[in-house]
């Protein structure tokens, strides 16, 4: 057994000893976390292989984006990673690829803010990189070269939409009524 000054530290003096306000045991700190992560919905359409497969012209990508986020419980939080991207020329469309990329989120002792956060910011820059090889090989498995997307900066994306948002706030505030 070890003597009273071998203590490393002394837990009550973490709280200022009445251990009441955040002591060994109190669960009041935030914390939040992906629990799992899978694949909601999946659909990859290659609409005119074979002949596709022939065609030599560099194809246009286009690739879409969504994030959502659904409150299952007062801990949980599902965040949808919606991803559509489709190669087309004017021989036709070469693969539609859309994918649903969904996690279970939790979140424990945060404010609203922090959880929108964490939601629509961090929670999606944790899946992207799965989602991104989900992408990958669903493209590879039609048949062609496996899509690459470019990393996204979502914190970024975030913090521009807040903007924006606070923006037409304003400009609606600012603007005077109609007159009856």
């Amino acid at each position: 057994m070890a003597d009273q000054g071998d203590v490393l530290t002394n837990l009550d003096n973490i709280t200022g000893g009445n251990g009441a306000n955040g002591a060994n045991g109190h669960d009041n700190q935030p914390i939040a976390g992906l629990v799992t992560q899978y694949v909601k919905d999946l659909s990859v359409e290659n609409p005119r292989a074979p002949d596709s497969f022939q065609w030599t012209e560099q194809p246009q990508l286009d690739v879409q984006f969504n994030i959502g986020a659904r409150q299952i419980n007062d801990e949980f939080t599902e965040v949808e990673l919606k991803i559509t991207t489709s190669a087309k020329s004017s021989q036709g469309t070469a693969y539609i690829v859309e994918l649903s990329y969904c996690g279970l989120v939790g979140m424990r002792n945060m404010t609203e803010d922090q959880r929108h956060a964490f939601s629509y910011a961090e929670a999606p820059r944790i899946l992207f990189p799965f989602a991104r090889r989900v992408i990958a090989d669903a493209v590879r498995d039609a048949g062609f070269q496996p899509l690459l997307l470019d990393p996204i900066d979502f914190n970024s994306l975030y913090l521009q939409q807040l903007q924006q948002q606070r923006q037409q706030a304003e400009q609606l505030a600012g603007e005077p009524a109609g007159e009856a």
